[in-house]
């Protein structure tokens, strides 16, 4: 692909990653691909904001050589450190090794431990300008969105806010632009990206957004580094953040289990059951069966949870105790969750789960449910009701009968 003209003499000179179909360590899979987006302005100071994931440094070079010399640059912004946005950084410094680097005072260090490049570097903080001639940047940190040195960088005269890894998305296409792509496909990535990636941080990235805001600075397009740039409708993204951000949830319950034989997926499916008919959303999952990334994506709106598993051992099955560590640390503020399970001569499995949801900040709205070996037409009914219960709980708000 070329590179690609987003604002009259700034590029997009990032690369489509295809083929990718995992990321962060096999944790988030990428089933859509992704893209790693970098911005080359031509102004009297020649700048790259970002880079790309380092095995496709020559492509990034190969885009910006279609425009200026590699040698040209003056200015690299490093928004993050992380690999898949400076990863091309130590190719691009031997092309133009007099170029500055920017960014914050924990990006300078994470540079420096991931590469060792004696590069020269400029340390950057919130409301600081880097004139470029008729362009300025203006930058603001962002710690911990989603690492503690990212920061976002802001062209006043374009309206353009660069903000790394912020409203973006993995998402391969061809297209650049969010009037180009098929909306619900866009936000349905983006709002997966927040739930794996971004979940933990909600309140830090409220007070950013309400932070950007009073800046009261105009924005008519974001140019996130991955995925689509929203020049249509960039509230939108940042209306969807806030509402993440502020964990508003829909009367919707996720169900996750894990079976040995058969006896607690009989239990989930008529739980499910009784959900749909007290007039509550329902999204059903084997966690063994089911990508995690889509199971956390459907988690991220969702009130209510039931985890539910077969004992084996007196615990949990793997499966599940591995998803509800995950689970754990995306700290998922204001839902209640209830947990169910079989079992053949000793229990164990419900205990267990309602331990970690206890120690996830996740309210156990109701007791568990546990029955011995294969339902039975009474046991099955009793599922229903259970199921039923949770549900009107659910839809009252999540506040009877929590403990």
């Amino acid at each position: 692909m070329k590179p690609y003209e987003i604002k009259k003499g700034i590029y997009w000179v990032g690369v489509v990653d295809w083929n990718i179909r995992t990321f962060h360590g096999h944790t988030y899979t990428t089933k859509r691909g992704t893209t790693y987006n970098a911005y080359l302005i031509i102004d009297d100071k020649i700048t790259l904001v970002d880079t790309v994931y380092g095995p496709f440094a020559d492509e990034m070079l190969e885009k910006i050589a279609c425009i200026v010399s590699p040698e040209k640059i003056d200015y690299i912004i490093a928004n993050h450190v992380e690999t898949d946005h400076s990863g091309a950084l130590p190719a691009l410094m031997r092309r133009c090794p007099g170029a500055k680097v920017f960014g914050t005072e924990k990006c300078r260090d994470g540079l420096y431990k991931n590469y060792y490049g004696k590069w020269e570097f400029k340390t950057v903080k919130t409301g600081q300008t880097l004139p470029l001639g008729k362009r300025n940047l203006t930058f603001i940190e962002a710690p911990m969105i989603h690492w503690p040195d990212s920061m976002f960088t802001y062209c006043p005269e374009e309206k353009l806010l660069l903000p790394n890894d912020a409203f973006g998305q993995h998402y391969a296409t061809s297209e650049r632009f969010d009037d180009e792509v098929d909306n619900s496909i866009l936000m349905e990535e983006a709002a997966k990206y927040y739930a794996n990636i971004l979940w933990p941080l909600g309140s830090v990235i409220a007070k950013k957004i309400e932070e950007v805001k009073k800046l009261n600075i105009p924005i008519d397009m974001i140019a996130p580094s991955h995925g689509i740039i929203w020049r249509k409708d960039p509230p939108k993204i940042i209306n969807a953040y806030m509402q993440w951000a502020g964990n508003t949830t829909k009367d919707k319950i996720v169900v996750v289990y894990e079976t040995m034989w058969g006896a607690t997926e009989k239990m989930a499916r008529r739980m499910a059951e009784g959900i749909i008919d007290a007039g509550a959303r329902v999204k059903l999952f084997d966690v063994n069966l089911s990508d995690r990334t889509e199971i956390i994506s459907e988690m991220l709106d969702a009130k209510g949870f039931l985890f539910g598993s077969s004992t084996h051992d007196n615990d949990m099955l793997p499966g599940i105790a591995g998803f509800l560590e995950f689970l754990k640390g995306l700290k998922a503020k204001n839902r209640i969750a209830s947990a169910f399970g079989s079992y053949g001569w000793g229990g164990g499995a419900t205990k267990e789960i309602e331990q970690v949801l206890s120690g996830s900040g996740i309210v156990i709205a109701q007791p568990s449910l546990s029955v011995k070996y294969m339902p039975d037409e009474n046991e099955m009914k009793q599922c229903y009701e259970f199921a039923t219960v949770f549900a009107q709980v659910v839809k009252k708000g999540g506040s009877d009968g929590a403990r």
